[in-house]
This record gives structure tokens, sequence and C-alpha cells, in this order.
């Protein structure tokens, strides 16, 4: 038999397989490893499009192919599958962030710096507290996306680079290394750092504010750390908080305007830029934890400072803001 002779309803009957056995029996019983990019998407899930189509082929009348029968791809595999009517999906997994690693660090600091075995409560817990939207989006994942395996060889990778280990190191990436620098030097630092993670994690909503426009995080530091950045631009962009930010202000007969630079919408612009201002959390969450913000937390900002706040890795205070601003025009003087 041949690529083409493999039917549709052959896919099918391997899908349904698949799903009876679960994956890792299926694919240890069909001969296959996981797949490393393409996958057959049906009813919304995913399936390793290899193994699938090697079994199918034993459906349709002959043999099982097993792996080393034949190749896969996107010229074989792929392109029949396709053929055939079904979707086949490119993926790869993304690359661990800083965030993932500190997760990962302080579960290995936790296990007093062993591996961390797949089948233990903390790999489990970490690869399902790593599922959440709030780092990389559901959309482009693959199968084994963050499953236990993965946080057991991930905790690996960081083990190999403590200056305790007296075996070969393992192929990490250059955070794996940064990030357990910082756990050995400021351990308590980033104990505290982790665990607010972990809480904004937990607590992440989808349909929470979004975030400003992009430019406003282009030039951003990573300090605070992906998924912290995140929640800090959401609490900024608050629509709830900044009403009653602008309502308190104006019962307090305070002005409208920058707190940097004393920018006026409503002067430069007329009725056009009457309430119009921006929102700028005065403390990083990496500093304030996970916290309900209050709106005195919050400063009136130009979209200009508030840029120039953030813009470097070292966010500047609003006063540090406005002690530049004041420099510099004392300059032009």
């Amino acid at each position: 038999m041949t690529f083409a002779d493999v039917t549709a309803s052959a896919v099918i009957a391997a899908v349904a397989e698949f799903k009876r056995l679960g994956r890792e029996k299926f694919l240890e019983s069909a001969g296959f490893g996981p797949a490393t990019a393409y996958y057959l998407e049906l009813d919304g899930e995913l399936y390793d499009s290899k193994a699938i189509f090697g079994y199918a082929h034993g459906v349709s009348g002959d043999r099982v192919w097993r792996s080393d029968d034949f190749s896969g791809g996107d010229q074989t595999v792929a392109r029949h599958l396709r053929e055939l009517g079904f979707t086949v999906r490119y993926l790869r997994n993304p690359n661990w962030t800083r965030d993932e690693i500190i997760l990962a660090c302080a579960a290995a600091e936790a296990n007093n710096w062993k591996t961390l075995a797949q089948e233990s409560r903390r790999a489990i817990e970490l690869s399902q507290l790593l599922h959440s939207p709030a780092i990389h989006p559901l959309e482009g994942r693959r199968a084994d996306f963050r499953n236990p395996a993965g946080i057991e060889r991930k905790v690996s990778d960081i083990i190999t680079c403590h200056p305790n280990y007296k075996g070969k190191r393992t192929n990490g990436n250059r955070l794996d290394g940064e990030v357990l620098a910082d756990f050995l030097e400021r351990p308590a630092e980033m104990r505290a750092l982790a665990e607010t993670i972990k809480t904004t994690l937990l607590l992440w909503d989808e349909s929470g504010p979004a975030l400003p426009d992009p430019d406003l995080s282009d030039d951003m530091g990573i300090e605070e750390g992906g998924v912290l950045l995140k929640m800090h631009l959401r609490r900024e962009r608050d629509p709830k908080l900044k009403r009653k930010k602008i309502a308190e202000a104006k019962r307090d007969g305070v002005a409208i305007a920058c707190e940097a630079c004393g920018f006026d919408f409503y002067r430069t612009y007329g009725a056009r830029g009457l309430d119009y201002i921006e929102c700028h959390h005065r403390t990083p969450l990496s500093v304030t934890g996970k916290t309900r913000t209050r709106s005195q937390d919050l400063a009136l900002i130009c979209s200009n400072c508030h840029r120039m706040i953030h813009r470097m890795a070292h966010w500047l205070t609003v006063a540090d803001l406005r002690a530049l601003v004041e420099a510099q025009r004392a300059t032009e003087r």
C-alpha cells in the first residue's frame, strides 16, 4: 500500500483508538514518539499526525506502519491528511519565559535542588499552573505543552547549572543559569517573586481590561516579569478605577492634568480633551504583590510621560520624571 491508500474512515478509526487508549499508550503501542511539529486537529482536539497515519495504514487493510517505515512532514503525512479533508496544524511549543523559569527554579529549590520527577505532586501542580493563558496564548500549543515530563526536563536543566552539580550540563537556555544565579544570590526575594507570579496566574481572568496600545510596552524592561507586567498594565487600564480616580481629583479640586509635566488635555484640545488622562500605578506589582488597587495608588499622567516612565527596565517614579522634566526645562531657559 501507499500513502494514497489510507482512507478518511481509517483515520477516524485511528483517532477513536487514540482516544480509547490515551495518547501515551497509543503512541507506545503504535511504535511512535510524540509529534514535534505536525498535528491532526479534529473536533477541537490535537492528535500526533504521523502516529495516526501509521495506525490508519493498518486499518485500511495492510499492516500498521511504524515510525521507521515512512517519513512524516508537510509533503507526506500532512499533505495526504489535508487531501482527505482533515485539518493539520504546524505547532511548536514556545520557549520558556523568565516567569516560567522562576517558577521552575522555585520548585527545584523546594526539592533541595534535586530532580523533580514528572510523577511528583510538584511537577504536576506546576504543569497545571503553566497552562494558564496569562503567559502563552492557548492558540498554537502542542499536545505536550508544559506537561509534567517537560517540567522534569526543565528542572533538570536548572539543576545542572547549580555550582554544586558535578555531572554534565544539559541543553538548557541562557535564562536557566541567570535565574538560578538570582535565586542563589537573593533567595528570599526570588521566592517572594515566584509566589507573586504563582498567585497572579491562579487569579488570572481573561475577561479583564485589555492591555494598552502595543507601543506602550515596546521598550519596557523585563525586570518585573511578563505576567506581572501584563497585570500591572491591566490595573492601570481598569476603567472603573480610572473613573474613580478622576472623580476624586475633581472633588478635591485637583486639575485633571499630568502630575509629571503638567500637560492638560482640556486646555490644549478643548471639549475633546475634557477629563482625558491616563493612570499609572505608582508601585510595580512585583513589589506590592497581588493586592487590591486603590485610587490613591494611581497617578494621573499624560500619554507621553506614561511611556517615558515605562520605557526602560528601571521604571522611574512620577517624582523622578517630574524632576527630569523640570531639569530639562531649566536648561532651555
